[in-house]
């Protein structure tokens, strides 16, 4: 079973502490808990950490490419893994929060890095999933990075909707019980309307976890909603 280990966890950029100034112990129990999410990652003794999270398009990253938060007003570089002169600037905010998630760790393993269209339909992220999850080697953790619904409350980024707390409270419920058909069977078109940018990348683990088969424990360690959009956080282990 290549599929050792899989976790969830949110990206805004206030979890970057240097970029939440003041503000950045609003967040301490949200970032401990994504530091509890990869180092369970890691105890499942992968060989490669496999990084998922939303983008523009579906693609593929170099184990060099790198992530960067100036645009939110740090002036940093965030590495996938290695550096050198192959590998460009190219991560979306998903996977540059994931790769830095990773890197607080400290570990030295290799970490490779896939994008899923913000609007792709649930068969392609399935099929994605699947395509990482039949795979017969190396023995793989996966860390899947989305945040839910941006609508909870006035102040949210998308304002208030009444639909995005039940939205929330179902994707948590899949989560905690490793529910890949649950996730799969969220609604592309509901999902954008709340801006729950974790909605394919959340497909393509539950279709990792349907290709590699058997049963699957879940663990949500996280569930918030500080500034009207809804972080969580979960590990899914092999039952």
């Amino acid at each position: 079973m290549p599929l050792v280990a899989a976790a969830v966890c949110p990206h805004p950029p206030l979890i970057v502490p240097e970029l939440a100034g003041a503000a950045a112990p609003e967040l301490d129990e949200l970032r401990a808990a994504c530091d509890a999410a990869v180092a369970g990652l890691l105890a499942a003794g992968p060989e490669v950490i496999v990084l998922v999270g939303g983008g523009p398009e579906t693609t593929r990253f170099n184990a060099a490419d790198h992530g960067s938060l100036r645009r939110y007003g740090l002036d940093r570089a965030v590495r996938l893994w290695k550096v050198n002169c192959a590998g460009g600037e190219r991560l979306p905010l998903s996977l540059t929060i994931g790769a830095w998630l990773v890197g607080r760790s400290r570990t030295e393993l290799p970490r490779l890095a896939r994008s899923v269209a913000s609007d792709a339909a649930p068969a392609e992220c399935a099929e994605l999933g699947a395509a990482l999850g039949a795979a017969t080697e190396p023995r793989t953790a996966l860390l899947v990075t989305g945040d839910g619904s941006a609508c909870r409350g006035p102040k949210s980024p998308g304002y208030d909707d009444p639909r995005a707390e039940a939205y929330d409270d179902g994707v948590a419920r899949a989560l905690a019980d490793a529910d890949a058909e649950a996730l799969l069977d969220l609604d592309p078109v509901l999902s954008a309307e709340l801006k729950a940018a974790g909605r394919a990348p959340w497909q393509v683990l539950a279709g990792a976890v349907r290709a590699t088969g058997g049963d699957w424990r879940g663990e949500l360690r996280h569930h918030s909603a500080p500034y009207g959009v809804a972080y969580l956080v979960s590990s899914w282990t092999p039952a």
